[in-house]
C-alpha cells in the first residue's frame, strides 16, 4: 500500500537523493509547482520520472492551477487562465453563460495539464469571499453568493473530470471568513453554526460528491475551539463527513504552512488520526519530507477505496479540440 502522503520536489530535475528517498518511501503521488515547471518537455519528463521512482504510471501528480494569481503554469509556454471571480462578473448578467465559461475554461485546463503528465488539479477553489475578509481568497472565489459559488464550482469540477484530471474542491468546510493568511498565521473564525451551515458550508454541501477535497488550516470556534479542521476529529466527522455529506478522498492542506505549529511528524500523524486520507508537504525540502514520513502510514483500506472510486469518475479518454475550445471560451467571456 503506498503512504498516505503527495510530496513536492525542489526543482526541474530529480537529483539522485530524491529518486532513492521517493523510491524508499513510495508516497502515493507528488505536487508540481513553478518552480519545478521550465517548458512542456522538461514538465513532461518530470511527471514521467516521479512516476518512475514509485513504478506506477497512473500515479497522481497534483498542481495548483486555479487561474488568476494562483496558476503555476505560466506565460510564455502556457496560457494563463482567468481568476475565478471574472466568471463571477458574467454572472451577474447571465449564470448560465458563465457556468458554460468556467466548464470550458477548466476542460481547457485539464487537456494542458494531462499533456504534461499532471492529472490531479488543487481546484476548485469554492470558498465563499466575504467581505472585509483577508485577501487570501478575494478574486479566488467565485463571489459571495454561497449559491453561485456552489453553480460555478460544479461546472469547473465537471469540467475537469471531463477533460480528464481529478477536481480538488477547496478549503473544506470554508476559507472565506479568514482574516489572517494560513501560510504565515493560524486564522480563527468565532461565526457561530447556523451561520457557517447556512453561507460557507453551502458550496462544500452542494458538491459533496466530488471526489476530492482539501481541508482548512483554520479554527471554527463554534465547531472545534481548539484544533483547526486539517487536526479536528470532531471538524472532519461531525462536520466534513457528518453535516457537509463529504465521502471522498481527503487531504490536508500543505502540512508547511505557518498556520500549524508543532514537529512536521506530529502533524503529519494528528492530520490523519483527525480523519485526513492523505498529507500534503509541498515545498520539496529534504529534511522536512524526512520529518512529514515519520508521522505518516500507508493509505488505509478506506482513504483506497475512496481514491479508486473517485478514478472511476475521470473521464479516461477525453477527445476534444483545444483550438476550438479557446475559441468558445473566448466568445463566452467577451
Amino acid at each position: 500500500m503506498p503512504l498516505a502522503a503527495i510530496l513536492g520536489c525542489a526543482g526541474p530535475e530529480l537529483t539522485a537523493a530524491e529518486r532513492e528517498f521517493f523510491r524508499a518511501a513510495d508516497p502515493l503521488g507528488f505536487i508540481v509547482f513553478a518552480r519545478n515547471l521550465v517548458d512542456p518537455a522538461q514538465a513532461k519528463r518530470l511527471t514521467d520520472d516521479l512516476r518512475a521512482t514509485i513504478g506506477r504510471p497512473d500515479a497522481p501528480i497534483l498542481i495548483d492551477q486555479e487561474g488568476g494569481r494562483v496558476a503555476r503554469l505560466k506565460a510564455p509556454h502556457w496560457r494563463h487562465p482567468p481568476a475565478a471571480d471574472k466568471f463571477g462578473a458574467i454572472a451577474a448578467t447571465d449564470r448560465a453563460r458563465a457556468a458554460e465559461a468556467v466548464r470550458v475554461n477548466h476542460e481547457l485546463m485539464a487537456g494542458e495539464m494531462r499533456a504534461l503528465g499532471i492529472n490531479v488539479d488543487c481546484a476548485p477553489l469554492v470558498d465563499v469571499r466575504m467581505v472585509g475578509a483577508h485577501d487570501i481568497i478575494g478574486d479566488r472565489a467565485f463571489g459571495t453568493d454561497p449559491y453561485l459559488v456552489a453553480d460555478l464550482g460544479r461546472a469547473a469540477a465537471e469540467g475537469l473530470l471531463a477533460g480528464g484530471v481529478m477536481p480538488i474542491i477547496k478549503h473544506i468546510p470554508g476559507h472565506g471568513r479568514s482574516m489572517v493568511d494560513s501560510h504565515f498565521d493560524l486564522p480563527r473564525v468565532d461565526t457561530d453554526f447556523d451561520t457557517l451551515a447556512e453561507s460557507d458550508f453551502v458550496p462544500f454541501r452542494a458538491l459533496h460528491d466530488i471526489p476530492w477535497a482539501m481541508t482548512a488550516h483554520i479554527i471554527y470556534t463554534a465547531l472545534d475551539p481548539d484544533q483547526p479542521a486539517t487536526l479536528s476529529r470532531t471538524v472532519i466527522a461531525e462536520i466534513i463527513r457528518g453535516e457537509i455529506g463529504f465521502s471522498g478522498l481527503l487531504l490536508s492542506d500543505d502540512l508547511s504552512m505557518k498556520a500549524l505549529k508543532g514537529g512536521l511528524d506530529e502533524l503529519a500523524q494528528a492530520s490523519l488520526e483527525a480523519g485526513c486520507d492523505v498529507v500534503l508537504h509541498c515545498n520539496g525540502d529534504m529534511t522536512e519530507m524526512e520529518r512529514v514520513l515519520r508521522g505518516t502510514k500507508p493509505l488505509s483500506s478506506a482513504g483506497l477505496a475512496r481514491y479508486e472510486q473517485g478514478q472511476r469518475r475521470l473521464n479516461a479518454d477525453p477527445d476534444f479540440d483545444q483550438a476550438d475550445l479557446k475559441a468558445e471560451l473566448s466568445a463566452l467571456m467577451a
